[in-house]
């Protein structure tokens, strides 16, 4: 006999600790001041986001693959390109997602684990440039010989 180990998904309850996990997210993005400007990017009704992430999360943590047998490959950067995610929208996601992670009981290495990958995550979803980006991007150019190939 062998010994499975326990995927994220399973440590996290399984569909009813995703669906809590998810349900939190989005009751605090509805309410919360701190999330007005991602609010907007979603419809009125939060249902259909709800379950999108629902499948998502399930199949990140190791869960059934619903979402990639509904929706193919999560191609998540493509998907939120239509909305206009800066800095202050990532933020606010996280406010909320770090909040959300904070209830649920799970391990604190999970914890830890999770919040780095979904802030990481958050993060690649920005698709507005901020003013300070450029100034960064500007000062991170190589400047000289020493940025030709083979040099």
């Amino acid at each position: 006999m062998t010994e499975t180990t326990p995927t994220h998904y399973d440590t996290l309850g399984g569909e009813a600790g995703i669906r809590r996990l998810v349900d939190r997210f989005y009751d605090l993005m509805d309410a919360a001041p701190e999330a007005v400007n991602v609010r907007v990017l979603h419809a009125e009704n939060l249902k259909a986001s709800r379950e999108k992430l629902f499948l998502y999360l399930s199949f990140w943590t190791g869960g059934p693959a619903t979402y990639v047998e509904q929706r193919g490959h999560p191609r998540l950067r493509q998907r939120h390109l239509p909305f206009a995610i800066g800095t202050r929208e990532r933020d606010e996601w996280l406010w909320c997602m770090d909040r959300a992670l904070g209830e649920q009981a799970m391990p604190d290495a999970l914890r830890s684990a999770l919040t780095l990958k979904l802030h990481e995550l958050a993060d690649f979803m920005r698709n507005q440039a901020e003013p300070a980006d450029h100034a960064a991007a500007r000062r991170e150019l190589p400047q000289g010989p020493e940025v030709v190939p083979g040099n």
